[in-house]
C-alpha cells in the first residue's frame, strides 16, 4: 500500500468515527458543508501567512456575512438573520475554527457579543439601524467588558457612565478587545451614577474614543485585538441599550460567546488530530512509520475519543438551547471541557511532530498558540471550574470576603 493511499484511508476511517451526520438535520449538514468548503478554499491557504505576519484579511471576513450569512444566523430574518438552528450555528463555529481560532472569534464576537445584545436589549431603532449591516458584513462590532484591572471579576470595572443633561458621558478603558479597531460599533459596559452596570453603543469616530491594536501577541496573531479608551465620550440617550442593565445582562452575552467557543474548539482539535494522523503515517523512525508505535497510537486514540465525547457534549448543549432548557453551568461544562481537550490535542500533535511541531512549515503550532487565548477568554478554565462547582454545591467559591473582613 502506498503512503498516500494509506493516509487517505486512515482519514476516511477517522472521519467515519467522528461523524455525527445521522443526528443532524439536512439544513444543519448543508450549512456545515458550505462553511467547510469556504474554510478549505479561502481561509486555510493564507492562514499561516496571516499568523506569521500578524494580519487580518478584512474583506475575506466580510464574506462570512455577505456570502455565508453566518453573522447572527439564528436571529429573525427581518433583522438579517436566517433563523438557523443553534446546532447549525455551532457547527459553523466548529468549521471556522478548523481554519483558525481568529475566524471563530470573529463569528463569536459579531453574533454573540454584538448582535445578541442589540437584539435582546436594544430599541427597535437600534435593531434596524445595526443588525442588518452587521449580518451582511457591511459593519463589524466589538464588545467592551474586560479592563486592564478587571478580567475574571468584571464587577470590579472602573469605566463610568455619568448623566449629562439628556445624554451621558463615558470615561475609562477596556483591554483585550477582539475586533476593537476594526469595529464600527462597540457594545461597552460601564457603571452609572448609581453604581449600576449599563450597556451602551459607542460608534466609531466618536470624539474621545480611540482604539489601539495590541502589537506584541504570540497568540491569535491572525486576529485584531485592541485596547479601547474613552475620554469623556458623549453618549446620546439613543445609544443606550435600555434592556442592558445589571452585570447579569453582560454575562448573558458571554454565555452566547461561550456556546460558540465550545463548538469551535472541536474544530481546532479535529484539525490538529488530522495533522497528527497524517504526519505519523509519513514520518519514519527506526525503519517504520511512527504511527506503528504504541506510544503514538495511544495519543491518537486519546485525541479521537475526546473529540468524539466533546461533540456529543456540544450537541447536547445545542439541543437544550433549542428547547429553551440550557443553563449557564452546562455552557461552562462544555466550554471548559472542549477547550481543554483541544489544547491537549494540539499539544499531543506537536509532540508527534517532534521538532517540526514548532516550525511554521507545519500548522500545529499556530493552533496550539491560539488555544492559549481561547482557554483564557470568555471565562478562564479556572473560573468555569468554579461556576460548575457553585452549580454542584451552591457555594460561590470565587466570592471571598477581602482579608480582614468578616
Amino acid at each position: 500500500m502506498t503512503e498516500k493511499r494509506q493516509i487517505s484511508e486512515a482519514l476516511e476511517r477517522t472521519s467515519a468515527l467522528l461523524s455525527i451526520d445521522d443526528v443532524l438535520t439536512e439544513e444543519e449538514r448543508m450549512i456545515r458543508d458550505v462553511v467547510r468548503k469556504f474554510v478549505s478554499r479561502e481561509i486555510l491557504p493564507g492562514a499561516a501567512r496571516h499568523f506569521e505576519e500578524g494580519t487580518f484579511p478584512v474583506e475575506l471576513a466580510r464574506r462570512i456575512g455577505s456570502e455565508l450569512a453566518l453573522f447572527g444566523c439564528t436571529l429573525p430574518s427581518e433583522f438579517g438573520g436566517s433563523e438557523a438552528s443553534h446546532t447549525a450555528y455551532g457547527l459553523a463555529n466548529m468549521e471556522l475554527e478548523y481554519g483558525g481560532s481568529a475566524w471563530r472569534s470573529l463569528l463569536s464576537v459579531q453574533s454573540g457579543l454584538v448582535m445578541f445584545p442589540i437584539f435582546e436589549y436594544g430599541t427597535e431603532e437600534q435593531k434596524r439601524r445595526w443588525l442588518p449591516e452587521l449580518a451582511a458584513g457591511k459593519a463589524f462590532g466589538c464588545f467592551g467588558l474586560t479592563e486592564p484591572g478587571s478580567g475574571s471579576d468584571p464587577g470590579s470595572m472602573s469605566t463610568t457612565l455619568k448623566k449629562k443633561g439628556l445624554d451621558w458621558v463615558l470615561c475609562g478603558s477596556k483591554a483585550w478587545i477582539t475586533n476593537g479597531s476594526l469595529a464600527d460599533i462597540a457594545v461597552v459596559w460601564a457603571r452609572d451614577d448609581e453604581g449600576a452596570v449599563r450597556g451602551v453603543l459607542v460608534e466609531k469616530g466618536a470624539e474621545g474614543f480611540t482604539a489601539t491594536d495590541e502589537k506584541h501577541k504570540f497568540s491569535l496573531r491572525g486576529a485584531v485585538t485592541s485596547s479601547l479608551s474613552f475620554d469623556r465620550v458623549l453618549i446620546p440617550e439613543s445609544n443606550v441599550l435600555p434592556g442592558a442593565t445589571g452585570l447579569a445582562a453582560a454575562l448573558r452575552c458571554l454565555n452566547q460567546a461561550r456556546f460558540g467557543i465550545a463548538w469551535g474548539a472541536l474544530g481546532s482539535a479535529a484539525f490538529t488530530f488530522r495533522e497528527a494522523v497524517c504526519y505519523s503515517l509519513e514520518r519514519e523512525q527506526f525503519g517504520a512509520p511512527i504511527a506503528s508505535y504504541q506510544l503514538q497510537q495511544e495519543k491518537l486514540a486519546w485525541m479521537l475519543t475526546e473529540i468524539t465525547k466533546g461533540q456529543l457534549l456540544a450537541l447536547r448543549m445545542a439541543r437544550l438551547k433549542e428547547a429553551g432548557k440550557l443553563n449557564h453551568a452546562f455552557i461552562s461544562i462544555a466550554k471548559r471541557n472542549n477547550v481543554s481537550i483541544a489544547r491537549d490535542c494540539a499539544r499531543m500533535a506537536r509532540e508527534i511532530h517532534g521538532a517540526y511541531g514548532i516550525s511554521g512549515e507545519y500548522p500545529v503550532w499556530r493552533h496550539l498558540a491560539d488555544l492559549e487565548s481561547v482557554l483564557t477568554y470568555e471565562g478562564t478554565h479556572d473560573i468555569h471550574t468554579l461556576i460548575i462547582g457553585e452549580a454542584i454545591t451552591g457555594i460561590p467559591a470565587y466570592r471571598r470576603e477581602a482579608p480582614g473582613h468578616e
